[in-house]
């Protein structure tokens, strides 16, 4: 797989209850401009979303924010990002943040992060794509989830075909590092999805 360029960053738009929530998204935002990594992310300025961004901003990264019209009121659509692009649904805003990413993390964060997460999830276990991705497992909050997919394996739901490449890092540092074995690991070309087949997704 060719180089990671750009990641998209799948978090909650609150703070969450725990200091270190925050403390890891400015982590990773530091981490990814310091590598001369592109952020990619859902546009909010508040919560999770907008640390992850302004901590690469601040740190002389490079932002795209991809958000649907009816919430840039709600989640205060952030201004300072080289480039915002405005969605007419929420469909769009994940196709766009897919194309536009070589690799996905996802923080902690809601039921929105849980979905967008899971959908990567389940297009990599269909072969739809093999770009990494990678769960931010600051202060165990994936922990439930993961306990969930190795119930899930073990009924046999995930099947052994089925089988789906989940990353995992307790610490911000470990994140781009594995992102960039995962990557190098994927076959040249696979982790493109044709863009017919995205179209339809």
């Amino acid at each position: 797989m060719s180089k990671i360029r750009t990641v998209c960053v799948y978090c909650g738009s609150g703070p969450g209850t725990n200091p270190r929530f925050v403390e890891a998204a400015i982590g990773l935002g530091k981490a990814l401009a310091e590598n001369g990594i592109g952020l990619v992310y859902g546009g909010g300025s508040i919560g999770l979303m907008g640390a992850v961004a302004t901590s690469v901003l601040d740190h002389g990264g490079t932002v795209t924010g991809i958000i649907p019209s009816f919430l840039t009121a709600r989640e205060n659509a952030l201004t300072r990002v080289q480039e915002m692009i405005v969605t007419p649904d929420m469909h769009e805003r994940k196709r766009l943040m897919f194309e536009r990413s070589d690799a996905f993390v996802a923080l902690p964060g809601g039921i929105g992060t849980l979905e967008e997460l899971v959908e990567q999830l389940t297009w990599q276990q269909l072969g739809r794509h093999s770009k990494p991705v990678l769960l931010a497992n600051i202060e165990s909050f994936w922990e439930p989830l993961l306990a969930l997919f190795a119930h899930m394996r073990a009924t046999q739901f995930i099947r052994p075909s089925l089988a789906v490449d989940i990353l995992k890092a307790e610490r911000v540092e470990d994140i781009v590092p594995r992102l960039r074995a995962a990557a190098a690991q994927a076959a040249e070309g696979t982790e493109k999805m044709a863009p017919e087949i995205a179209s339809r997704l």
